[in-house]
């Protein structure tokens, strides 16, 4: 036990209590967005009127679905076939797990808003899961969309929601992932390769039929949106804390 202790000590940096719950508030809230997500609207009929307003849109947009060609690039190759859908599978949980470890491990100071933001652009994500539940383009084979990803899993099943298209939470964490990786990283070659993930990933989800291009720019919104809010609102209740003697100085 005491070399347990001391382990923690050592290596954690702030000790085997705190990382405790950072782990209780991590799986705590993704078993809770899984249940909650499940449980958002589901309306098949609604769903598959959005998927057709946004092939709409973009196509009155740009004369072409963009996404089918993206498709065809993917499917030339059987290489790039299935890191495209390794990609799509581990983007998510697998890859921002290990990124919040690191980060908490080499980059302590930093965690608190990697966490934060992360945990605020997929709340907001929830909310965009409710308000617009959108068909992803693999339910469309009639407009030419082919799967890139098996989605008939029991667990899928059980805890997904396959009208959770719009926005792409994929695009968005990629995005937040590859900001903080970059502005934590050292080396030259690791930065480099954090700026290519989101691209990498964006390109993924397109090509696997998962997400049109609209849900990975409103995605990307989101990312945006929640990074400006993580990083100004402490700021704001800084400088209001601050000026709160001064203001009741005044009155």
């Amino acid at each position: 036990m005491e070399r347990v202790v001391a382990l923690g000590s050592r290596v954690l940096p702030r000790g085997w209590r705190d990382f405790g719950l950072q782990l209780s508030i991590w799986f705590g809230f993704y078993f809770t967005y899984l249940v909650v997500r499940h449980l958002t609207d589901q309306n098949p009929g609604k769903a598959f009127v959005n998927g057709l307003r946004v092939i709409s849109f973009e196509q009155h947009l740009t004369h072409h679905l963009f996404e089918l060609t993206v498709e065809r690039i993917a499917d030339s190759s059987s290489t790039l076939l299935t890191a495209t859908a390794w990609t799509y599978w581990n983007s998510e949980f697998t890859v921002i797990g290990l990124t919040l470890l690191w980060v908490y491990l080499r980059r302590h100071d930093g965690f608190i808003h990697f966490r934060n933001t992360i945990l605020l652009a997929n709340v907001v994500g929830l909310l965009g899961f409710w308000l617009m539940p959108t068909a992803p383009p693999w339910m469309f084979p009639d407009k030419g969309f082919v799967a890139g990803v098996n989605h008939s899993s029991a667990l899928l099943q059980t805890f997904g929601n396959s009208y959770a298209a719009m926005p792409s939470l994929h695009a968005a964490d990629a995005l937040i992932v590859a900001w903080f990786m970059v502005s934590t990283s050292r080396t030259i070659w690791a930065k480099a390769l954090w700026v290519l993930w989101p691209l990498w990933v964006w390109f993924c989800v397109i090509a696997t039929a998962n997400h049109f291009v609209l849900d990975v720019l409103a995605g990307i919104g989101v990312a945006v949106a929640a990074l400006l809010a993580t990083t100004w609102t402490p700021r704001l209740f800084g400088r209001l804390r601050a000026a709160g003697p001064i203001i009741a100085n005044l009155l």
